[in-house]
Formats: structure tokens, sequence, C-alpha cells
């Protein structure tokens, strides 16, 4: 994880005749997101109606599929998608949810997401702390690769041995790798993982590698991923080939609202779940309003580390779980977040 930092982040106000304004964002490389809006997807869908979505996503995918049909061009498709879903909830005084099928459940159970690779008992100590969350599912990153040899894999294997001592094993223990092992360490490090019951190995390997993925399902510990994966075609593609067991899309990344209500749909006829990756309010309208999402992660706030907790900082209203479970407000339109001006001297703004 050290090698990987983002400490930037993307509004997009997509803003109606009307004065009514909407708000997207994007995570990834936010310079080359804004120069994409800009130039490319903006003149695509000024002028358009908002609730002609499909058509607009449409419009946006194709013009630039040559070029844009993963990683920068998609992540800005995400962008102005996610705010023509806050803009369509706001002009009808709806929460976005409600707009894609409702509440499935009467609250949304959130997995504690954070436990980045520390000494044994750093990461001993933050389990124990927030086991007072009630959470009941905790996600924890490996610290050692194949660069560590069979010394990493021991350090790794201690500090998930750890975690089990804090938490038991009537509580969920997910592992993410953050496409840091190879194949080959990956067959290696299961047989040791197996007996600790992880609910999941996430992304152990580079996310272009379908094929492998698909293989290291077929073991004994179920595969995540998805997170780096972008459009329709693309989650279909790791569903088609059972290459993962749960599928961890982003929806500022994946093609926005738009594509992951679709992929959901697609997800469920395969019966794996869906779990979005990063928490965050635009994921969990997708959550509470498809039966395929039986949680959410959600990241603690914190100091800035990898960069996902940037999100606290420059919004209001990404709802808090309590007792281990979070809820969306029936009362809130759009998707019931605004800009914040609280850490505004904190950033270096550019419009």
């Amino acid at each position: 994880m050290a090698s990987f930092r983002f400490h930037q982040w993307l509004t997009c106000e997509v803003i109606a005749d009307n004065g009514m304004v909407g708000v997207g964002n994007a995570a990834l490389a936010p310079p080359l997101i804004k120069q994409t809006i800009d130039q490319f997807l903006a003149p695509l869908v000024i002028g358009g109606d908002p609730f002609d979505y499909a058509l607009l996503w449409e419009r946006m995918y194709r013009k630039t599929h040559a070029w844009g049909r993963k990683g920068i061009g998609m992540t800005a498709i995400s962008a102005v998608d996610i705010g023509i879903w806050d803009l369509m909830g706001k002009i009808v005084d709806k929460p976005v949810f409600k707009l894609l099928g409702g509440r499935t459940k009467q609250q949304i159970p959130v997995y504690y997401s954070k436990l980045y690779a520390d000494t044994v008992d750093a990461m001993q100590q933050e389990a124990a702390k927030a086991m007072e969350g009630n959470f009941q599912g905790f996600k924890a990153r490996f610290g050692f690769g194949p660069k560590d040899g069979l010394a990493g894999m021991r350090e790794n294997i201690k500090r998930v041995e750890a975690l089990r001592e804090v938490i038991g094993y009537d509580r969920d223990l997910m592992l993410e790798a953050y496409m840091g092992w190879n194949l080959d360490y990956t067959r290696r490090m299961i047989p040791k993982l197996e007996k600790y019951e992880p609910r999941w190995l996430e992304e152990p390997v580079i996310a272009d590698d379908i094929l492998g993925y698909a293989e290291l399902n077929k073991g004994p510990i179920p595969i995540a991923g998805g997170e780096h994966e972008f459009s329709v075609i693309g989650c279909h593609q790791l569903l088609y080939h059972r290459a993962v067991a749960v599928l961890q899309y982003d929806t500022n990344r994946v093609g926005g609202i738009t594509a992951a209500n679709k992929i959901n749909a697609i997800a469920e006829a395969h019966q794996i779940p869906v779990i979005p990756h990063a928490g965050q309010v635009h994921n969990y309208h997708l959550t509470m309003s498809n039966f395929n999402c039986p949680m959410s992660e959600y990241f603690p706030v914190f100091d800035v580390e990898i960069g996902n907790e940037l999100f606290y900082y420059i919004f209001e209203g990404d709802p808090e779980p309590v007792n281990g479970y979070l809820d969306l407000d029936d009362g809130k339109s759009g998707l019931g977040i605004t800009l914040s001006d609280k850490h505004l001297q904190n950033f270096e703004i550019s419009q």
C-alpha cells in the first residue's frame, strides 16, 4: 500500500437550467479526469435532459470508447453520471435509492475497513478499538509479498492470527493484498490462510489477470475483486468466468450509478453478491436498493492515509454507522450530501 496514495479528489457539478445542482465525484487522477470532462464529456451532455440518463451515458461511452473504455475515460463518465443521478433526485425531491428500486433493507450492515499493515501490537489495538463499534466484519491489508519470501509469508500469517485472537471466529475477517501478489505466491499463501476462515481474499493478483482470479476462486477461500474493473462489460467478464465470489466495483470508477445498477442485475443472475468498494454514499444508495448487495464497506473517519478518507473532508452528510449499521434518510433528496467548506484551508483548489 505504501506505493499508492491518492491525495486529490474531483467534484463534478451538473447544473440544471433551473439552478439545481447535482454533485458527482471521482478519486483517480483528478487533474486528468477534469480535462476529460471539460474537453470531451461536458459538450456531450450540456443541453440534455437528466432523466434521459441512459442516452447521455451511452453518448459519453461511445464517443470516448476508442481511448476511454477503461481507466481515465470511464472514471470521468462515472463522475458526470453520479452528478446526474444526484440532480434527478433533487428535482423530484427523492433520495437516489428510491429512484433505483427503493429500500430493500431496514439498515445496511457495514464492515470495518482499515487495519493497514503495521506491527502486530498496533493492528491488535486497532481491532480491539474497532470492536466497540459492533462491526460484524473487519478487513485487513497484507504488508508482505513475493519480494519478502518465506519470512514475509510468516509475517503475513502472524498478523492474521493476531487479528483472529482479537475478533474471534464469530465475526468475519476479510483479507486484502491490493494486487501486490502474483499467482504463484497466492497459491502458496492460500493453504496457510485457510484455517483462519477468511470471508474472502481480495485482489490477490493484478486486475487484468481474470484467468488467474478464476483459478484461485476454485480454491477453498472465496476471491473478491472488481474495484479496478471498468464498465458493465468489464464486470460481466469477471462474472462470466466465475473469477470472483464477491464483486466489488466502485461506482465512481465503473461508469457511475447507471452502469452499476446494470451490473447489480447481471451479478444477481449469476448469484454473485455485490459489495461495492470504499463505502461512500453513492455506493450506499446502490446497496440499499439491491437485494444482491448484502452489506457495505466502511472506512472510519481518520487522518488522511491512502486517500479514501478524503471523502469525509470534502463532503458533509455521509451517514455514520451506529452499532455496526448505517441508514439512509428517506427525507434527503439526491445523494444527501453537500460540499463542505470546513477544511478548505487544507486543500489547493483548482476549477
